[in-house]
C-alpha cells in the first residue's frame, strides 16, 4: 500500500516486476492487457502500441476518460460485455480474444490482469513472439510457488492453468512477491 501511495501512476502489480518490466520494455513494443486500469497508461507511455480489454463498464469509463485526458493515441481500449457468472457467456470469447486481427506471436508483452484469466493467458502464449513478455498478476492464486502471499494455491487452478504449464515449462520465469499479491513474469522460448 505504501508503495502504490508513493507511486501513484505505477501498475496495481508488485514493485519488483515493475522494476524488470521497466527495464525490458522498448518504445518499438506492442501488446495486450487483459483487465485495464493504471497499467493501461504505464505500458502506453513506455511502448508503442496497446490492445486493452475490459469487461468493467464503469472502470472501462473511467479509464477512457483518463486515456482522453492524458492524450494517450497509442491504446485500441475495447469494452466488452461480459457476465463472469455465466458459463456461455456471449462476451466470454469476445474478450479472451481481443482482437481478431493480431496474428500469432505478432505481440512483445501480453499483461493478463483480468477476467477469464486462464483463457486468456492461453491466448496471450499464442500471440507473444519469440522472446516476448508474458506477466501474470495474482499469480499465487492460480499457481503454485513458495510465497507468503494469503490465499495463495496448492495447484494448478484448473485444468487450463495445467495446460498452461505444460506449455511455459521451458520458459524463463521471474516470480515476484509484495506478500500480499505475486506477480510472475515468463520469458517466451524461442
Amino acid at each position: 500500500m505504501v508503495y502504490e501511495r508513493r507511486h501513484p501512476d505505477a501498475p496495481w502489480i508488485t514493485a519488483d516486476a515493475i522494476a524488470i518490466l521497466e527495464s525490458l520494455l522498448r518504445k518499438t513494443d506492442n501488446g495486450i492487457e487483459y483487465g485495464s486500469g493504471r497499467s493501461t497508461i504505464w505500458f502506453a507511455k513506455r511502448t508503442n502500441s496497446l490492445v486493452s480489454i475490459e469487461g468493467n463498464a464503469q472502470w472501462y469509463a473511467r479509464v477512457s476518460e483518463r486515456l482522453q485526458r492524458e492524450g494517450v493515441k497509442n491504446v485500441d481500449y475495447r469494452y466488452v460485455r461480459t457476465d463472469r457468472r455465466l458459463e456461455n457467456c456471449p462476451g466470454r470469447q469476445l474478450y479472451v480474444i481481443g482482437d481478431a486481427n493480431l496474428a500469432p506471436e505478432s505481440l512483445d508483452y501480453a499483461l493478463v490482469d483480468g477476467y477469464y484469466r486462464d483463457e486468456c493467458i492461453l491466448r496471450a502464449v499464442e500471440l507473444l513472439r519469440p522472446g516476448g513478455i508474458l506477466i501474470l498478476d495474482n499469480s499465487n492464486w492460480y499457481i503454485a510457488h513458495p510465497t507468503r502471499s494469503p490465499g495463495s494455491a496448492f495447484g494448478p487452478a484448473s485444468g487450463l492453468w495445467s495446460t498452461f504449464l505444460s506449455r511455459v515449462a521451458n520458459w524463463r520465469v521471474i516470480w515476484t512477491s509484495n506478500g500480499v499479491s505475486d506477480t510472475a513474469i515468463w520469458f517466451k522460448s524461442c
